[in-house]
């Protein structure tokens, strides 16, 4: 078979911004990965998952925690566990699990979602007060709440923690068990300056991803009480998640919670820059006041594009990456993103939208 013509062949970004997932390993990552100690994982003989998963449950103050090949999988796994058939989880109408796990819920589960509103992904007790449904035969079971810290189609925002902590009063007046999807969780402890602990103390399962804003090519650890991890482990090997010598991976985990944390604050002020750059762009709009994290998402409506056709031109032109989600634009800031990318990316947006 021909190979593709050099005009057919994808072209590779210069500046990235389409997620904080394509960070690539650092050097020092790299050399933590190639001398990892390794064992029989599934016989918790790996010392490198043993120490990864140690290190997660004492950052979450949480009994125990378990290495999985996904942060979408820690989600579907806590669900498994929570929820049987017919069960209902409790979620915010923008959530990562309703979205963009495939309909896992419902898949993985069997499980059904009830959506709630609320303000940039954070909703209140009250408005789980008001979709907690009447227990009759008639009606699925509830079973769970689960919220997102921080909240990806809210823009990256942070949920104070008494919020967290209104939503987990709210589960527990009605019997419900609370569970944190915190892909970017470490990126809200530092916009914050609140522990993860805090940030988890309430919720009966959590997780952390590793290969978003720390920099890790694979991987979450969801984190609870001994016996959620224990059913968490049966359900992993069910959902084809049984990994061997893993330590090859969790290497990385443990290298990015001891260098990669901190310097999240680094992806934050990036982001904000870009914000404030490309916020007088001819049709471009931003909130510029609305960066709490390391995303940024942006509307193009005035420039007589769409999305989709903006972000080709910034792709094709000028070798800017940023995606396009149905009428918003999302830039994301991560490790591999330097002050000279966030420059080259706001003269970008600026060119395309002054072209259009």
């Amino acid at each position: 078979m021909a190979a593709p013509a050099a005009s057919d062949a994808p072209v590779r970004p210069k500046v990235d911004l389409y997620s904080d997932t394509v960070t690539r390993p650092t050097a020092g990552m790299r050399k933590a990965i190639a001398e990892a100690e390794v064992g029989n994982e599934q016989a918790h003989e790996d010392p490198t998952v043993n120490r990864l998963q140690a290190m997660v449950a004492d950052l979450l103050g949480k009994e125990a925690a378990v290495f999985l090949p996904s942060g979408t999988m820690c989600n579907e796994i806590a669900y498994r566990v929570w929820c049987g058939q017919g069960d209902e989880i409790i979620l915010h109408e923008t959530g990562h699990a309703l979205h963009f796990e495939a309909g896992g819920p419902a898949a993985l589960a069997g499980a059904m979602t009830r959506t709630v509103p609320g303000t940039r992904g954070i909703f209140t007790g009250a408005e789980v007060d008001a979709a907690i449904r009447p227990k009759t035969r008639h009606a699925p079971r509830q079973k769970l709440v689960s919220i997102e810290n921080t909240a990806n189609l809210g823009g990256g925002a942070v949920w104070p923690l008494e919020a967290v902590r209104d939503v987990a009063e709210a589960a527990k007046r009605h019997g419900l068990k609370l569970h944190m999807d915190g892909a970017r969780l470490l990126n809200a402890v530092v916009a914050s300056g609140i522990s993860a602990a805090d940030y988890a103390a309430d919720c009966d399962s959590v997780w952390i991803d590793l290969s978003k804003g720390l920099g890790c090519p694979i991987g979450g650890v969801l984190a609870g009480s001994t016996e959620f991890i224990e059913e968490a482990w049966r359900f992993k090997h069910q959902f084809g998640g049984a990994l061997r010598q893993s330590g090859i991976v969790a290497a990385a985990g443990v290298y990015a919670l001891e260098h990669h944390v901190e310097r999240m604050a680094d992806d934050h002020a990036r982001a904000r820059r870009f914000a404030e750059g490309i916020a007088g762009a001819r049709g471009v709009r931003v909130a510029a006041n609305e960066i709490d994290t390391n995303m940024v998402y942006f509307t193009v409506d005035g420039t007589g594009m769409d999305t989709a056709t903006f972000s080709k031109q910034l792709l094709a032109g000028h070798g800017v990456r940023i995606g396009a989600l149905g009428p918003r634009m999302r830039a994301v800031t991560h490790l591999d993103i330097d002050d000279a990318g966030i420059e080259a990316a706001v003269a970008a947006v600026k060119a395309v939208a002054g072209a259009a």
